[in-house]
């Protein structure tokens, strides 16, 4: 899935606050309005989270996003991915960590690093 860490975040949002507005998303996950309005289509297409019309407090009308059924599922999963990726990028950082900090240790530059 594209933009898979924006979604993930997205998704977790909607799930806390299904009342956000776009803006409300659009500040509180520093994203911009097309971003937020690119995956909100996308997952409301895909069957992931569907928009409910209602009326605010200042007579406006605006929409609840929820998750569905397929959505909580999706969520779980797409969060899943997310975690795999992070962990995949953890362990090659981790094992550049240690290449360097033995390149250092090589040179006599190791002091500062617990080598």
């Amino acid at each position: 899935m594209k933009h898979l860490e924006e979604t993930v975040k997205l998704l977790n949002h909607i799930h806390e606050n299904p009342e956000a507005t776009q803006r409300v998303l659009v500040k509180e996950l520093d994203f911009s309005l097309g971003k937020v309005n690119y995956i909100i289509k996308a997952l409301t297409e895909k069957g992931i989270i569907k928009l409910k019309g209602f009326k605010n407090s200042h007579k406006k009308a605006g929409y609840l996003y929820l998750l569905t059924p397929k959505g909580v599922k999706r969520k779980a999963e797409i969060t899943r991915k997310f975690l795999d990726q992070r962990l995949e990028e953890y362990d090659k950082l981790q094992e550049e960590i240690k290449m360097l900090k033995m390149r250092l240790k090589a040179t006599g530059e190791s002091q500062d690093w617990n080598g």
